[in-house]
C-alpha cells in the first residue's frame, strides 16, 4: 500500500512539474517540452506498472493496449531531443531528429497490429502471419537493445556543444539519472527473457529509482533554478506570488520586480530599450555580443531577455541580432559610400563572425544571397 502510494506521488508529481513547464512562461522553452514529455513519459511507465501492481489489467484487460506499447523507447529520444534543442542551431540542424522516434513507432505498430488479435479479437492473425511477427518481434528486441544505449551515448557526445559550463552540470546529472535507469531496467528485462527468473523484485527497484528522479527534477529545476535562468522570477513562483492563466499562459504577479509585473508585447518597456540599442546604437556590430551582455546593459536577467526577444518577435535572440546584422548589410549594399567593399567585409562589420555564418543569416532573411541581393538592386 505504501509501495504503491509513492508510486502514485511520483506520477502526480510527474504529471504537474511536465503541465508547469509546458504552462509557464517561466520555463516554456523548446528544449524545455522536451523534458516535459520526458516526465510524462516516465509518468506513463510507473502508471503502467502500478495497473500491473493493482491487477487492473485483469479487470480491464483492453488497456493491454496500453501497456504493450513500449513507452521507454521514448525516454532516451525525449533525453536527446531536450540536449539538442540547447546547443548552436548548426549543430542542431544536423541531426535528423525524425530518426529518435522510429523504433517508438516501429514497437507501437507491431504490438497494437498483434493486440487487435489477442486483446480486441478484431481479427485473427493466421499461422503465417504469426511467424511473421514473431519475426518481427526479434526486430523489435534489436531496437531496445540497440536504439537505447546508442542514442544515450550519443547524447553525452552532443553536451561538447554546451557552451555554459553549469548547465553542462546539470545537463549530465540528467542524462546519467536517466541512463542508468534505462539501462538497469535493459539489464533486468534481459535477465528476465532469456534466463526465466522473477524480476519482480528488481522491477520495483527500478519503479523506485523513477520516482527518485521525478522529484530530484523537480528540485533541482524548480528549487535550484536550472530549468529558468530569472532566479527572482523562480522565487515568486515558489511563494505563491504567481498565478498561471491557461487560457494565455502569461504570468501575473502581485509582489515581484518591476520588469516581470509589465506584460510582454511590442511595448514592453525593456523591448523597446533593446530595439533602441540595436537602431541608434548599432550594438550588434559587437561580434561578441549575447544575452549577458545585453542583460546588463537593460538591467534584468539573461533569461527574461529571451523571454522578452521570444515572446514578442517569435524568434530567438540570435536570429533577432542577425536579422539586425543583415538590415545593416543592406543597408551598406544601397548606399554609394560602399561600393568599394566587398560583401564579407560587409557582413563582418556588422557583426557576423564568419562567412558561412553572414551567408546563411542573409539567405535565411532575404531569400538571397548576398551576390545576388546586390546584383538585383545594381
Amino acid at each position: 500500500m505504501i509501495y504503491t502510494t509513492l508510486l502514485n506521488i511520483a506520477i502526480f508529481q510527474g504529471i504537474v512539474l511536465g503541465l508547469v513547464i509546458l504552462r509557464s512562461s517561466l520555463f516554456n522553452s523548446n528544449s524545455n517540452k522536451y523534458l516535459a514529455y520526458l516526465l510524462f513519459t516516465l509518468s506513463i511507465l510507473l502508471l503502467n506498472y502500478v495497473f500491473e501492481l493493482e491487477e487492473v489489467y485483469t479487470l480491464y484487460p483492453f488497456l493491454h493496449f496500453i501497456d504493450n506499447v513500449e513507452w521507454a523507447l521514448l525516454l532516451p529520444a525525449f533525453l536527446f531531443l531536450y540536449i539538442v534543442n540547447r546547443i548552436d542551431d548548426t549543430v542542431k540542424s544536423k541531426q535528423k531528429i525524425y530518426l529518435c522516434f522510429i523504433p517508438f513507432a516501429y514497437s507501437a505498430v507491431l504490438n497494437i497490429t498483434n493486440d487487435l488479435d489477442r486483446v480486441a479479437g478484431i481479427y485473427t492473425i493466421p499461422e503465417p502471419g504469426i511467424v511473421i511477427i514473431q519475426m518481427l518481434s526479434l526486430i523489435h528486441l534489436f531496437f531496445v537493445f540497440i536504439f537505447i544505449p546508442f542514442l544515450l551515448i550519443y547524447s553525452y557526445f552532443m553536451i561538447r556543444h554546451l557552451k555554459d559550463s553549469e548547465e553542462k552540470k546539470w545537463v549530465v546529472t540528467l542524462l546519467t539519472l536517466f541512463s542508468s535507469l534505462l539501462f538497469f531496467w535493459l539489464i533486468t528485462w534481459l535477465v528476465g527473457i532469456f534466463l526465466q527468473y522473477d524480476i519482480s523484485s528488481t522491477m520495483r527497484i527500478v519503479a523506485i529509482s523513477a520516482t527518485f528522479i521525478i522529484h530530484w527534477t523537480a528540485y533541482i529545476g524548480i528549487y535550484k533554478y536550472k530549468l529558468a535562468n530569472n532566479k527572482d522570477a523562480i522565487y515568486t513562483f515558489l511563494n505563491k506570488d504567481l498565478a498561471i492563466s491557461c487560457s494565455n499562459s502569461q504570468i501575473i504577479e502581485n509582489n515581484s520586480p518591476e520588469e516581470y509585473r509589465e506584460s510582454i508585447s511590442v511595448d514592453n518597456h525593456y523591448f523597446q530599450k533593446l530595439d533602441l540599442l540595436c537602431k541608434e546604437d548599432h550594438i550588434y556590430t559587437d561580434c561578441t555580443l549575447n544575452r549577458e551582455k545585453i542583460a546588463e546593459k537593460l538591467g534584468i536577467s539573461a533569461g527574461y531577455v529571451s523571454q522578452i526577444v521570444n515572446t514578442v518577435t517569435g524568434d530567438n535572440f540570435a536570429n533577432y541580432i542577425n536579422q539586425h546584422r543583415v538590415e545593416a548589410v543592406k543597408e551598406m549594399i544601397s548606399n554609394s559610400e560602399y561600393e568599394k567593399y566587398n560583401l564579407l567585409t560587409m557582413g563582418l562589420e556588422s557583426g557576423f563572425t564568419s562567412k558561412t555564418t553572414f551567408y546563411k543569416a542573409f539567405k535565411k532573411a532575404t531569400g538571397q544571397t548576398p551576390n545576388e541581393y546586390r546584383n538585383s538592386n545594381k
